[in-house]
């Protein structure tokens, strides 16, 4: 009889080691194929200096959103906006999208349009235009698979590797509201739950509420580049958390970075929040994901032309490969910095 020696194993390699497992068995031949498995997307060579780039993206329902408090168009809206942003931090724009939807029976038509309607609305701001998908049906639940694409030149993509030693590591906007949001909705939740007559209480929360329910991707940022006449040297989106996007930086680059706590930029609600929770404000930025922001490295001599935008910080740099990542808090103090985002085999 079969046995499985690897049962269990899952969980404990996490979703970043079984990509790491499952690419170790992958090899690519077709030359077109410039970056398969490792990035925040695929790139492959058209004709004409012209590269294709596809990303996907999968939403479980209690996994990836809970539809007790996540109004389901905006869980539509939120998963055209988590495939836009793998595109973004290729520094290219996407185009095409394919949406795949399995639901159960409890879904009523009206809930499946709502969840479309989200979908639309988030097309058309980053005009995206969908071309297919798929329908099936599960016995319970939900669950939204996006496949994005689009097409740019060769010469402006931007992969995870190409920081180099002195680069100067920016992130754009600001983070661990998405994070701080969720948990305002957690704790609402389990009120609820238990005094199903107390009402919510969301008042002065709606920037982080927004940030967690309906966020925005930053295809803005790519214009930002353009009229600043800066070339990012790499680049990735914030998804799962400050910290766990470094560490994915400094392995595809092959370089350390330390990063200084006074820089990252926390949002004044974010802020309070993280303090009223008893949590360190620059944890809910380091762990929290769902940002959507984008982090990427320039080099030292365009300092000058990004120091002064308002909506970009530059919050440390890179060093050498022989070096860690590390984290130099408000004390001083130094800080290994963790991959601790979330973990969707947890």
């Amino acid at each position: 009889m079969f046995e499985n020696k690897d049962k269990g194993e899952i969980g404990n390699l996490g979703e970043f080691g079984l990509i790491k497992h499952l690419q170790s068995k992958i090899s690519t031949s077709n030359e077109r194929i410039l970056k398969g498995i490792g990035d925040d997307a695929s790139v492959i060579e058209l004709d004409k200096g012209l590269v294709l780039v596809q990303s996907t993206d999968m939403l479980v329902e209690n996994t990836h959103f809970d539809l007790s408090y996540a109004p389901i168009q905006h869980v539509g809206y939120k998963s055209v906006v988590a495939n836009v942003s793998d595109i973004l931090a290729m520094n290219l724009k996407p185009n095409y999208l394919h949406v795949s939807l399995s639901f159960s029976s409890k879904f009523t038509l009206d809930a499946v349009n709502e969840l479309y309607d989200g979908i639309l609305k988030a097309c058309k701001k980053y005009e995206v235009e969908i071309v297919g998908g798929d329908t099936s049906t599960i016995s319970k639940g939900m669950v939204i698979s996006l496949g994005i694409s689009g097409i740019g030149e060769k010469s402006k993509v931007v992969y995870r590797a190409g920081a180099n030693e002195n680069d100067l590591l920016c992130v754009s906007g600001d983070l661990g509201g998405a994070y701080m949001g969720l948990q305002v909705l957690e704790r609402e939740k389990r009120i609820w739950s238990e005094n199903p007559s107390v009402q919510p209480d969301f008042s002065g929360k709606d920037y982080i509420l927004q940030r967690q329910l309906r966020p925005e991707a930053r295809i803005d940022i790519l214009d930002v580049f353009k009229s600043l006449d800066v070339m990012p040297t790499a680049m990735i989106d914030i998804s799962d958390g400050l910290s766990s996007e470094i560490l994915h930086l400094s392995e595809a680059s092959q370089v350390g970075f330390t990063i200084y706590e006074e820089k990252i930029p926390i949002d004044q609600v974010t802020y309070q929040q993280a303090i009223d929770f008893n949590i360190g404000p620059a944890t809910s930025a380091l762990n929290g994901g769902e940002d959507y922001e984008l982090l990427f490295t320039i080099a030292q001599k365009d300092f000058d032309k990004i120091k002064n935008h308002m909506d970009i910080s530059i919050i440390g740099h890179a060093t050498s490969k022989n070096e860690s990542c590390q984290m130099i808090s408000k004390g001083g103090s130094s800080f290994a910095l963790k991959a601790q985002g979330f973990n969707h085999l947890n």
